[in-house]
């Protein structure tokens, strides 16, 4: 069997975010499944099984299964087409635990239809604040982040948050988000999931799930450009339609393993 590794949102290798990708023949008993993703050590392993004429896609992190992914969503259309699995002009229907998922290839970039989770306005706790370190803009959530705006791209990216407080905060994990000031988009973001076995994701789909709607609706216009930036960094296109999410970004495969039984 053959797991693939590919970045995910970067036209180049070694930046975006690194997912496994895991084409099954069968299906795969679940323990097995946390097994693999905790060898590989990605933010999210992704495993695909074809029934009928859709994809059955299930993600897990190193310590958890996961209720939405985009960068492994993202990574396994990629592998998909690459490989001819899926014909390179043929849309790619995913089955997943947030309903049907799917991608379609836009020239160079890979659009995913995705789900609305837009937030709404909460009070943030207490220990989420002392956690991050920050004094917001506006604080919100969904049915899995918090989303904390601030007022500059430079308190998004020198924020230091302490992890072993934000795993405490029974979520999935924390949206950062501000205008960006570089011209070569409109947001920027960074993304926390201590909880979830992951301290720092390098670039979130799922997570513009909510800041697409966020951002369209405060900036009025779409698409719209985002980065995240993390240490790795990468570069997304988002707009929503009709409660719905589009996110777009590039993918590169890395390398190809075989798994041997021991």
């Amino acid at each position: 069997m053959t797991i693939y590794q590919v970045d995910a949102f970067t036209d180049k290798p070694f930046a975006g975010n690194p997912a496994g990708v895991c084409i099954l023949d069968e299906a795969a008993d679940e323990t097995w499944m946390q097994q693999i993703a905790s060898e590989m050590n990605l933010s999210e392993t992704a495993f695909l099984m074809r029934q009928d004429e859709v994809y059955h896609l299930r993600w897990f992190t190193p310590v958890v299964e996961v209720d939405l992914c985009g960068h492994a969503t993202l990574a396994s259309a990629h592998i998909l087409w690459e490989t001819g699995a899926v014909p390179a002009g043929d849309e790619v229907a995913f089955n997943t635990l947030s309903g049907m998922l799917r991608a379609r290839r836009d020239g160079e970039w890979i659009e995913l239809d995705f789900p609305v989770e837009a937030a709404w306005a909460v009070e943030p706790p207490k220990k989420l604040l002392t956690a991050l370190g920050v004094k917001p803009l506006w604080v919100g959530k969904n049915r899995m982040d918090y989303m904390v705006e601030l007022e500059s791209e430079e308190s998004v990216r020198n924020i230091d948050p302490d992890f072993s407080m934000l795993a405490r905060i029974s979520d999935r994990g924390v949206i950062v988000t501000s205008r960006a000031e570089s011209n070569d988009c409109d947001f920027v973001s960074r993304f926390f999931a201590p909880a979830f076995g992951i301290d720092e994701d390098p670039v979130t789909g799922s997570a513009h799930c909510c800041l697409a709607p966020f951002w369209q609706e405060r900036l009025g216009k779409k698409p719209l450009m985002a980065r995240q930036v993390s240490k790795r960094g990468g570069l997304l296109r988002v707009s929503v339609e009709r409660e719905r999410s589009y996110i777009a970004g590039r993918a590169v495969t890395v390398f190809a393993c075989e798994l041997v039984e021991i």
